[in-house]
């Protein structure tokens, strides 16, 4: 985790700090404020796999990729950008998205593009590599920045993903990096190359037969939808779109089979003697805290208060 703070330079520094900041954190951009004079912002970054997740909180801004950047720099990744709390605008070859809070927009930082906040923002941009973006997407290049709207199909997943880490950044290092990429991915597609046409049998029964494979396989650590793909013989993109075509995702289908797995082992007498982070270790939880973090996020209780209440039901 890294992070920037406007608090480290004084008044007449800080918009010279913040885009020297911005330009290191993401890639060589200008930014201009209406409120230069007093402005304020941090910036914090959490890397997660080959992704890199970017809270801003800041001042009222103006922020351009000019084609002599673009010409300086080497990566060109994108980035999947929402904002919390207010409208803004991005505008890009002659294409404009005007954008409402939760609303989510990828932005191909190869092309040069302006980003408009008329008031202080809370964001959160995804950095994503073009090799990433291309096993997800099959239409990678766009002139125009593609929109997300924040209560349409996929979108509201994503959107609601966005927003939670807006709010809690640090969330991003507390979840199985590939697990976390995959599942971002997987929402992304949907969101943007949704489905055309109706779930075929052929689909469902790959989504079935994945749904098998996983629960023998729960225990396993770092169990992501690669490996599965290639256990049934199918492409990971096959995969990913046959769950998209049900409305759920690989990683939230294995996160709630292995909490349903870690929520039934608790309860069996005949384990009343194994630890918390036992069972956990058992349901592919490997870190105590991620599992009972997880366990009270998904059932409204620690798995010990749930021991508790539900091992008397189980004699």
């Amino acid at each position: 985790m890294r992070r920037w703070s406007t608090d480290a330079v004084g008044s007449a520094q800080r918009l010279d700090y913040w885009v020297g900041a911005v330009c290191e954190a993401f890639l060589e951009m200008d930014c201009s404020s209406s409120q230069a004079r007093v402005f304020e912002g941090t910036l914090t970054s959490v890397a997660a796999d080959v992704l890199s997740f970017n809270q801003v909180i800041a001042s009222t801004q103006d922020v351009y990729r000019t084609p002599a950047a673009i010409a300086r720099g080497g990566q060109h990744p994108f980035y999947l950008i929402a904002q919390h709390g207010s409208g803004w605008h991005v505008r890009q070859h002659g294409h404009a998205a005007h954008l409402r809070a939760g609303d989510a927009v990828l932005v191909d930082s190869a092309q040069p593009y302006e980003l408009h906040f008329p008031e202080s923002l809370t964001v959160m941009s995804i950095a994503l590599p073009r090799h990433w973006v291309g096993r997800w997407l099959a239409e990678v290049d766009s002139a125009a920045p593609r929109a997300v709207a924040r209560e349409r199909g996929w979108g509201q997943a994503l959107s609601a993903l966005c927003m939670q880490f807006a709010r809690e950044p640090l969330l991003a290092a507390s979840y199985p990096s590939a697990l976390l990429s995959d599942h971002l991915g997987a929402m992304l597609a949907a969101a943007l190359e949704p489905v055309q046409q109706p779930c075929t049998f052929s689909s469902r029964g790959l989504v079935e037969r994945a749904q098998q494979a996983l629960k023998e396989r729960l225990g396993e650590f770092g169990l992501v939808a690669d490996t599965l793909a290639q256990a049934l013989g199918v492409s990971p993109r096959t995969l990913h779109r046959a769950f998209a075509a049900e409305q759920i995702t690989f990683a939230g289908t294995l996160r709630r089979l292995r909490l349903e797995r870690a929520r039934e082992l608790l309860v069996q007498p005949r384990l009343a003697g194994l630890t918390i982070g036992e069972v956990g270790r058992r349901c592919g939880f490997p870190d105590p805290s991620h599992f009972v973090r997880e366990f009270r996020q998904a059932w409204g209780m620690t798995p010990a208060r749930w021991r508790r209440q539900a091992m008397p039901m189980a004699h």
